[in-house]
């Protein structure tokens, strides 16, 4: 094995692990404040960040298979490919959307039905995604999602002395960083310049969400 190659397969493994044990304790360190509570928005949020554990469980499965035998795409590894990248993008997507729906819950609980209109949704991005493998296609998707996701958040949150704005922020931006690790696993070559500082950046806002979310757990 290269030197490259262990380095790659090493950031991988390093970047996974992060996100994935940061997202369990964020998931794990929520829950006796939602028992206490019962409130939905927790339930939610708490269950978006189990989503992303799993999700980047299989983009670390997928992006070691790639690197180690030197693929250029999932789907060169066959059906596991695309079950694992399947899987991936049903919950990175479907976890955005219940990060949404965590902040949106007061203004749309008159509306129970759109949990399953996000799980849809999910589902029809990620086989879009699957089948087409184009990478104006995708990242047109990905650009729309986002738009979506900003438009939501500043129509319900525009007003600057509410409280809680920086942590709606905070999700924007956790939304960006997993788009681009979405683009980063179907279009490998497109982002790795930049692969660097996604990785960063990423880590640095769940950590962030993570220390906010212990600094809140601490207030209770």
């Amino acid at each position: 094995m290269g030197r490259m190659v262990q380095m790659g397969l090493g950031a991988e493994l390093i970047y996974a692990f992060i996100i994935i044990i940061s997202s369990l304790m964020i998931y794990f360190g929520t829950k006796e404040l939602y028992e206490l509570t019962k409130y939905k928005g927790i339930k939610y949020f708490r269950e978006a960040f189990l989503l992303f554990a799993i999700a980047f469980f299989f983009r670390s499965f997928i992006k070691s298979i790639m690197i180690l035998f030197g693929l250029s795409r999932p789907h060169d590894f066959q059906l596991l490919g695309i079950v694992s990248l399947f899987i991936f993008l049903y919950t990175i997507t479907l976890a955005m959307f219940y990060l949404l729906y965590s902040i949106m819950w007061k203004k749309w609980r008159k509306s129970p039905k759109i949990i399953y209109l996000f799980h849809i949704l999910a589902i029809l991005i990620a086989i879009l995604s699957l089948i087409t493998g184009n990478i104006t296609i995708i990242l047109l998707v990905n650009i729309l999602l986002l738009i979506l996701i900003l438009s939501i958040t500043y129509i319900a949150h525009k007003n600057p002395r509410k409280k809680g704005q920086s942590i709606h922020l905070i999700y924007v931006l956790l939304s960006l960083f997993l788009i681009l690790n979405v683009i980063d696993i179907l279009i490998p070559n497109f982002l790795q310049l930049y692969q660097l500082m996604i990785y960063l950046l990423s880590i640095g806002i769940f950590l962030l969400i993570f220390y906010k979310v212990l600094k809140k757990s601490g207030s209770d």
